[in-house]
């Protein structure tokens, strides 16, 4: 039976195949159109199921129209541009969270994926903290952070340091605040600006990992193996595929994955975020609804790249293999600090680094102008082959 990704005949855009689920020729619509719209968009130009991407990004030019991909250029809150997003869609996606969830939710016309509900739980960080503490998955201890004085009796439970964290678009360790000492908490709140907080207990990991894992319409759930990730200043800036973890750990943190997609709903690819702790036992960290930065690696050491998969996911298509290749290390390739302005990219340094720029054409510190991905050999020797490459990955002012 055809799988239908959502019936618009009277419109005449959709060209119904013989055959198996995903056999629905359809237009992709992304909220979205930084370097993964970027991605998602040349997944897309490969997969004759898609016959064009749309985006809706505010960056005239943004890096996925680089690509070929159509952009209305509109903010990410704008109804009446996500309304046009959807006359021009048979399927509409996000590659941010930045979307008004209830804006999508009341677009009936066309198919969304990730659902709507799962978007506004994930968009915000007391409410995803909620849903997963509801489905008996361990969490960090958490609460809301309406004030200060009821922040100090939070903490007095808690203990210090504590996290304070904006519930609402932060990303990249940027709406996150480290408070260490009771008069550090004023101080922390007022940086916020107003935004509504939550107050989340420290917990001293040993390594952060994420499993990328996809599920597609019909309900089908696959996983890649769990990377390892390395942070600088709240950024991610390397990960290490396969994460180095022993093999039950690695099974652990599958079945976590895979229990997470069973309480939410809609069609992609999620990253799921978790700390390893010293006992080894593991605990969610945060969930993104999108294609994640530790999954670029699968650009070159996967079957399927994370990109293809969620394509695949959210029209339905049979998932793709999640097999590796081999062992791969991703590092991001970060603005310089001190410095906002055009910029030269580096140059490939070797043929086992392949180079992925996003087509920024400013840099600003700390800003994720590409990627890099490391292939070929061992964990440890692609690992001394980035020490011996790094310098020739950074830019430089123009």
């Amino acid at each position: 039976m055809t799988s239908r990704v959502n019936e618009k005949v009277s419109r005449g855009r959709i060209v119904y195949l013989s055959g198996r689920a995903g056999s629905a020729v359809a237009s992709l619509g992304i909220i979205g159109g930084g370097q993964l719209g970027m991605m998602l968009t040349e997944a897309a130009a490969g997969m004759p199921a898609v016959s064009g991407v749309t985006v809706l990004d505010p960056v005239p030019g943004c890096p996925a129209s680089q690509v070929g991909a159509r952009q209305i250029t509109a903010g990410f809150g704008d109804a009446d541009a996500m309304r046009e997003l959807a006359e021009v869609s048979d399927v509409i996606t996000y590659e941010i969270e930045s979307g008004d969830s209830r804006v999508l939710a009341s677009l009936s016309d066309v198919a969304i994926n990730p659902s709507p509900g799962t978007l506004r739980t994930i968009q915000d960080k007391l409410l995803q903290k909620s849903f997963l503490k509801g489905l008996d998955l361990p969490v960090p201890e958490f609460a809301v952070a309406d004030s200060p004085d009821q922040i100090l009796d939070t903490l007095e439970g808690f203990g210090y340091p504590a996290l304070l964290k904006a519930r609402t678009g932060g990303y990249d360790g940027r709406g996150n605040r480290l408070v260490e000492s009771p008069d550090m908490v004023e101080e922390a709140v007022a940086g916020f600006g107003g935004a509504p907080l939550m107050i989340e207990k420290f917990v001293p990991y040993v390594m952060e990992i994420s499993v990328i894992v996809a599920r597609n319409v019909t309900g089908y759930v696959d996983s890649y193996p769990a990377v390892e990730n390395i942070h600088q200043n709240n950024i991610l800036r390397q990960t290490i595929s396969p994460a180095r973890i022993d093999a039950e750990t690695a099974e652990m943190a599958t079945e976590l994955a895979m229990a997470t997609m069973d309480g939410l709903r809609g069609a992609g690819v999620f990253g799921i975020e978790m700390f390893v702790l010293k006992d080894g036992s593991l605990m969610i960290n945060e969930i993104a609804p999108r294609v994640h930065n530790s999954g670029h690696h699968t650009l070159q050491s996967a079957h399927t790249t994370q990109f293809q998969q969620h394509i695949r996911a959210v029209m339905d298509m049979d998932l793709g293999s999640t097999k590796l290749y081999g062992p791969a290390v991703m590092y991001n390739i970060l603005g310089p600090p001190g410095y906002t302005g055009p910029y030269k990219p580096p140059q490939t340094p070797h043929p086992n680094v392949h180079l992925k720029m996003y087509g920024k054409a400013v840099s600003k510190p700390l800003r994720k102008l590409g990627h890099a991905n490391l292939t070929g050999a061992d964990a440890d020797t692609l690992l001394r082959m980035l020490d011996s490459v790094r310098d020739r990955l950074a830019v430089t002012p123009a």
